[in-house]
């Protein structure tokens, strides 16, 4: 029986694009390097800040990564102080969420944002509903390593097998898949449907309110 279930932050829960292109392009503003349109965000993102400087100093006009040092820092610091800026919670989320915690389903959060702006973020857009909140922090591998999902459903005390992971990327559906869990990918999020069937989704939601729906489907699997 599904006890659990475990999702993705960015482009899963909540729309938090507008948030990483701003901040993303201030920093490379004040280094004197070129912004970059939002819409290239949707790729920059799902594998951590750190990936995401690298990629925008790349096609910003730094090829050699000389200011990734500098960017890195700039870019964690700003986010660190207002995480929360421009970002919104997924029409109809809420109530999804709300459904599976009232019939006694445990839910988490796995996320490669930094952990202290994992924590700000889930827990001012959604109170204490999460059961867990895991982010990217040096002592857990960052996904589509296990780790976290995995941690997760230790803490919650269920078996891998009794969660499911949702996440709107490849390298969410490589994560859920590693860990042994039925793998959800969401096509409201950032990546393509192409891109979440070719890393191995088991099942594909088009919208926030298929999510209890499919829970209930699946849940005696």
């Amino acid at each position: 029986m599904r006890k659990a279930c475990i999702f993705d932050l960015d482009g899963t829960l909540a729309f938090t694009l507008d948030s990483m292109a701003t901040v993303a392009n201030q920093v490379l503003t004040e280094l004197g390097l070129r912004e970059l349109p939002t819409e290239k965000f949707k790729y920059y993102c799902g594998d951590g800040a750190d990936m995401l400087v690298r990629r925008c100093l790349e096609d910003a006009g730094d090829p050699q990564l000389d200011h990734y040092e500098e960017a890195r820092k700039m870019y964690r610091e700003r986010f660190d102080q207002d995480p929360l800026y421009k970002v919104s919670v997924y029409p109809h989320m809420m109530e999804a969420l709300n459904a599976l915690k009232e019939t006694g389903v445990k839910i988490a959060v796995c996320s490669n944002k930094p952990h202290i702006a994992s924590v700000k973020v889930v827990e001012e857009l959604f109170g204490d509903l999460f059961d867990v909140v895991i982010g990217q922090s040096s002592q857990i591998r960052r996904k589509p390593a296990p780790d976290e999902p995995l941690k997760a459903a230790q803490i919650m005390n269920v078996k891998p097998e009794e969660c499911m992971y949702f996440g709107d990327t490849g390298t969410d559906m490589q994560t859920g898949k590693a860990a042994g869990m039925l793998t959800v990918g969401v096509l409201w999020g950032y990546r393509t449907k192409d891109e979440l069937i070719a890393n191995g989704a088991d099942l594909l939601l088009e919208t926030p309110k298929d999510i209890w729906k499919i829970y209930r489907e699946k849940k005696d699997d």
